[in-house]
C-alpha cells in the first residue's frame, strides 16, 4: 500500500477516541462550518450596505442635477452616511462578531479538539472519505502525493 493510499497522520483516529466523540466534533465542525459561512454573508452585507451608501449619494447628486434640490438634500440628510442599526454602520457589526462570537467559537472549537482528539481536524469528513472512496483507483487516493 503506497503512502496515497493511507490517510495522513493528522487524519486518523488517536487511540482511545469512540466513535460517539468522533460524531460529536464532527458536528461541532460543521456547526462551525456554517457560522463561517454567515460570517461570508455578514461581509458581503457589509459590502453591499456601503456600496448602497455610496449609490443613494449618487442618487442624491443626479436629483440634484436634474433640479430637485430640495428632494437632495432630504435623501442626503436622511439617508447618507446613516446608521444601519442604533449607533452602528455594518463595519462596527463586522468587528463586534469577529470579536465576540466568532473568535470565541473558534477558540472553543480548537479547545475541544484539543482536548479530545488531539487537536486533528475533519477526523468525521476524514473517515467518512475513507468509506466512501474506492481504494486502489486513481482520482480515489487518501490524500495527494507529498512533495519531495
Amino acid at each position: 500500500m503506497t503512502d496515497r493510499e493511507r490517510p495522513a497522520p493528522e487524519h486518523i483516529r488517536p487511540d482511545g477516541v469512540g466513535d460517539a466523540t468522533i460524531k460529536a466534533l464532527g458536528k461541532l465542525s460543521e456547526a462551525l462550518e456554517t457560522v463561517e459561512q454567515a460570517r461570508g454573508h455578514l461581509y458581503a452585507f457589509h459590502q453591499l450596505m456601503g456600496r448602497g451608501d455610496l449609490q443613494v449619494g449618487e442618487a442624491a447628486d443626479l436629483l440634484d442635477a436634474a433640479g430637485h434640490t430640495e428632494v437632495a438634500q432630504r435623501v442626503r440628510t436622511e439617508l447618507v452616511g446613516r446608521n444601519i442599526i442604533d449607533g452602528r454602520w455594518s463595519f462596527q457589526l463586522v468587528e463586534e462578531f469577529d470579536d465576540g462570537y466568532w473568535s470565541e467559537f473558534r477558540a472553543l472549537d480548537a479547545d475541544v479538539r484539543g482536548e479530545l482528539a488531539g487537536g486533528r481536524r475533519h477526523l468525521f469528513e476524514a473517515e467518512m472519505k475513507e468509506e466512501r472512496r474506492t481504494h486502489g483507483r486513481r482520482g480515489h487516493e487518501a490524500r495527494p502525493d507529498s512533495p519531495e
